[in-house]
């Protein structure tokens, strides 16, 4: 009787089941998963690139297209275009969820690598400032696959590696985020930088902002032919499709055949969207990760609108490529930290401690970017590096938590759905960033001679109340945690 009991324990694999195929692999597989950790980080990288590439180039851009009267305004446009992308993401992430649930991870993967390739080729070639709109708006549109990779990061690798994968997605994005400007300041306007290659009557030097949106195209391109050879993790077969079956469940079921239709209409009940909703674990982390993603994305755009902003409305002057290597630097320092120092700090004292420790030491860092514009020389460089990468290690910090408390507040057969709410939420909160962050950096530039914080003490003062916001918020009662 025992031996048949421990026989009936065992997990049962289906033959032509994906997930199924992909548990198997992961019941023999040893050592630390590189490859996927490799393919999820590209992915990724992939996706975010084009997030922020264009903020170091986007003045100039609307400048270029002549449609701000005053130099004042350029920030005000510029925040549309930033937000266009987010505002597409917003409408289509939960219909990517639901796709990644329904037929798998890999295809929605696929679709939104591919929609980089696409797109973000027509937004380099923009002329006018509705096209660039535009594009930026379908590329949105069509790139839902943060979700899935998301949910695809914790079902790819086995337990023990799964808080590793999430924060290879918040790395990678976070990078993604800093390396994408880096190329956009380095590359854009290349017939000015590189005179002696790009003639100003060439191809890119007609179209000063495409080398930057091909380049990121190109790689999109790679990651997208490489994602045919992904394997699918979502389990589909008909018996259940949150995991392999466990026999001694089966013989239990058998046991209690009145009980089979009540419990597979709770499992309907459970899979349903709305379902999600009442998930208070779910949705507050959600809450929370919405505000942190509102305040890093406005903090992208008025960083470098600040930074290329003349020193006279007390931005720095910089030109793309100074922003550029101040960015290229401050994703190698968080790289650096994020695989060698996170993964201890967060043993240590828990995600929530490091997101709650991070988000007060950015308040009084923030506090001091003002300050920064008034030095200059080397010192003014230094000081700015050192600011900003420790601003972005300690905003992927924050990011990182928020992911593995997102996964661990749902089911497998629910992660999909639930990453497409969050990352509709996050859109939204996203899209308002960059309108909200471009219109309050004009507003502040025209309040210079003010009385209560002037000019940019201003905007870095809005900052901190969303950042001192999100702290509050990751406090009981309001966040809550699953009970495992």
């Amino acid at each position: 009787m025992e031996e048949e009991k421990v026989s009936l324990l065992k997990k049962v694999y289906h033959e032509n089941c994906p997930g199924c195929k992909v548990d198997q692999r992961k019941e023999t597989q040893h050592g630390l998963p590189i490859k996927e950790l490799i393919s999820i980080w590209m992915i990724v990288l992939c996706t975010a690139l084009p997030i922020s590439s264009l903020f170091p180039f986007l003045y100039f851009m609307i400048r270029d297209f002549q449609i701000a009267k005053k130099e004042e305004d350029i920030g005000f446009y510029a925040g549309y275009v930033g937000s266009s992308f987010m505002l597409g993401r917003a409408l289509t992430s939960v219909f990517w969820g639901v796709v990644a649930d329904r037929i798998g991870r890999k295809p929605v993967i696929i679709i939104g690598t591919s929609a980089v390739v696409i797109f973000n080729t027509l937004f380099g070639l923009s002329t006018n400032f509705w096209m660039a709109i535009a594009t930026r708006f379908l590329l949105g549109s069509l790139n839902g696959l943060l979700g899935p990779i998301k949910a695809y990061a914790c079902e790819v690798f086995r337990e023990e590696y799964q808080a590793l994968g999430l924060s290879t997605v918040s790395t990678s994005w976070g990078i993604g985020l800093i390396i994408g400007p880096a190329l956009g300041g380095f590359l854009a306007q290349p017939a000015d930088k590189y005179p002696s290659i790009f003639s100003p009557d060439s191809f890119f030097g007609r179209f000063p902002y495409f080398l930057p949106c091909l380049a990121i195209s190109l790689f999109a391109l790679g990651v997208t032919i490489a994602c045919f050879w992904l394997p699918e993790t979502l389990h589909m077969h008909n018996l259940d499709n949150t995991s392999c079956d466990d026999s001694y469940d089966a013989l239990e079921a058998a046991g209690y055949a009145s009980d089979a239709k009540e419990e597979a209409d709770e499992k309907k009940e459970s899979s349903s969207i709305a379902s999600l909703f009442k998930n208070w674990p779910l949705m507050s982390s959600i809450l929370v990760y919405c505000i942190f993603s509102l305040h890093d994305m406005a903090y992208t755009e008025i960083f470098s609108l600040w930074a290329v902003s003349s020193t006279k409305y007390g931005g720095l002057s910089y030109t793309t490529e100074k922003v550029g290597e101040v960015l290229s630097i401050s994703g190698l320092g968080l790289l650096v930290f994020q695989f060698a120092l996170y993964p201890l700090a967060e043993r240590i004292v828990g995600p929530i401690m490091v997101a709650r420790i991070a988000g007060v030491i950015s308040i009084p860092l923030l506090t001091s970017y003002p300050y920064i514009a008034m030095l200059s020389g080397l010192t003014l460089a230094l000081v700015l590096n050192c600011a900003s990468v420790l601003k972005n290690v300690l905003s992927v910090c924050i990011i990182t938590a928020t992911f593995v408390l997102q996964n661990k507040a749902v089911d497998q057969h629910q992660r999909g759905a639930a990453n497409g709410i969050s990352m509709t939420a996050m859109s939204l909160f996203k899209a308002f960033g960059p309108a909200g962050g471009g219109a309050l950096f004009s507003w502040a530039q025209g309040r210079l001679n003010a009385s209560f914080l002037p000019g940019n003490q201003m905007v870095f003062f809005v900052l901190n109340l969303v950042e001192a916001l999100g702290v509050l918020m990751t406090f009981k009662p309001f966040l809550v945690q699953r009970q495992q």
